[in-house]
């Protein structure tokens, strides 16, 4: 994309009327494309990844005020994107491709905007090759799969200036927004504390067996940079997860990366000092999760501040009245946040006010998605305009709240806590350093 088109895109207006998707492309013809008013100041938009998150996006490029054209839908197994297809046909604009093979739509200078809904593995790299090939990103959590990743993230969002917006979409939510700035002007007096949690209630997972590559299926390009193995049973499909840290980041990983978000907005603090984290499998200890299941997790910062983490993935025993959210403590009162709204309590623990949003957005559910990830969407839209001044969740804010789960992987994994450097976020354990970064596979390797 040229810069001309560029600055184009940054000053359009909204404007035009979605049509159909329809087979292995969307269609309508060129001459009834030039007659629409405004269709030169449209957003052209590729799906990145086809699995249980990309519905969270149909909303958002069905919605005619939007102004985008669906160009491509790019996902590794077959069966995905042709649902893609179905579900959208008749209902978006422009003319999507249905592709396994995402270097294809990052050739294509047409393209605009990559929504990248990959494995974890593919998050940051996808992200990195969208922004070379000159493509905003809009980049679901979690936005790395190590600490230098997220790093690196940043590092190619200021070279090639890309607008990259994190998939944690409370940062949008108009309630958790005002009861941010009402805590960061002393509504609760001094935050000191806050507690993030999830509870949910996952079952068995299969025990990986070697199986055949599913019809259909890429396992090369699923792959992608992770380093090659063989297929086992059911891995591609959400299983992933749970089965070693080549490709997934847990729980921790997977979930808590919205709600330690909200706490370390809520507290204003950036690197922690010390991490320390319990964490084991304590279910079904006979099935094929390799990693922990339940995690106690603490970040102790700067000016005497903490966060804690209670994850429980398959125990759902509400600790806290709600399956997640996050409580931030202050001198003179207390506030319960989460995707439905907020309760402010004075220091005595009387409610004091609430505030319930009127939209709606998943918990728990797989794949997730409402009006709040459709407001998340549109913020990024305006910003590639020029209509918006700031991301909610641009990638180098996004990167440090990645970064705690990070740290209580890491601390899981060898067993104890350790101190981190508060200006760099680095660790000064070498045992932990080790796992700093990651291995890729030969040639994907990324390239500053």
């Amino acid at each position: 994309m040229n810069s001309s088109r560029r600055d184009f895109l940054r000053k359009a207006a909204v404007g035009v009327a979605g049509v159909a998707v329809g087979g292995s492309a969307v269609g309508m013809s060129a001459k009834s494309y030039s007659r629409i008013i405004g269709a030169n100041d449209r957003i052209s938009v590729a799906f990145m990844g086809c699995g249980r998150r990309v519905g969270a996006y149909y909303d958002a490029v069905k919605n005619r005020h939007n102004n985008v054209d669906l160009a491509y839908i790019c996902d590794v197994m077959k069966s995905q994107r042709e649902r893609v297809a179905q579900d959208l046909n008749r209902k978006v604009s422009g003319h999507a491709v249905l592709t396994s093979d995402i270097r294809e739509v990052l050739a294509d200078k047409k393209v605009d905007v990559i929504f990248n809904a990959t494995p974890d593995h593919w998050h940051a790299p996808g992200a990195w090759m969208a922004m070379e090939a000159g493509k905003h990103v809009y980049l679901e959590k979690p936005c790395s799969h190590s600490p230098e990743e997220g790093e690196l993230l940043v590092a190619f969002q200021k070279k090639f200036d890309r607008i990259v917006q994190m998939g944690n979409q409370q940062r949008s939510s108009p309630e958790t927004i005002e009861i941010i700035n009402d805590i960061h002007k002393g509504v609760i007096g001094d935050v000191y504390r806050a507690v993030a949690f999830y509870s949910n209630t996952r079952g068995r997972v299969p025990v990986p067996t070697p199986a055949p590559v599913p019809d259909g299926l890429d396992w090369e390009l699923w792959q992608g940079p992770a380093p090659r193995e063989d297929y086992r049973h059911d891995t591609w499909d959400y299983n992933w997860h749970w089965y070693g840290w080549k490709w997934g980041t847990a729980e921790t990983g997977n979930n808590a990366t919205h709600e330690l978000d909200i706490a370390r907005w809520a507290l204003q603090v950036d690197y922690p000092e010390y991490v320390e984290v319990q964490a084991a499998k304590r279910h079904f200890l006979d099935d094929g999760w390799e990693m922990y299941d339940t995690m106690d997790a603490s970040f102790r910062f700067p000016g005497n501040k903490i966060i804690v983490w209670d994850g429980k993935s398959r125990n759902g025993y509400k600790t806290y009245g709600t399956d997640r959210g996050t409580i931030i403590y202050g001198s003179e009162g207390s506030v319960y946040v989460d995707r439905n709204g907020y309760k402010l309590f004075d220091r005595g623990g009387k409610q004091v006010r609430d505030s319930k949003s009127a939209t709606v957005e998943a918990g728990t559910a797989l794949g997730g998605g409402g009006d709040m990830t459709d407001t998340h969407i549109v913020n990024f839209f305006d910003v590639i305009r020029g209509k918006a001044s700031q991301l909610n969740s641009p990638i180098d804010m996004g990167a440090k709240s990645q970064m705690l789960t990070h740290y209580a992987n890491i601390a899981s994994r060898i067993g104890k806590s350790f101190d981190v450097d508060t200006e760099t976020g680095r660790i000064f354990d070498r045992e932990a350093m080790k796992l700093w970064s990651r291995t890729y596979e030969p040639g994907w390797e990324p390239r500053l």
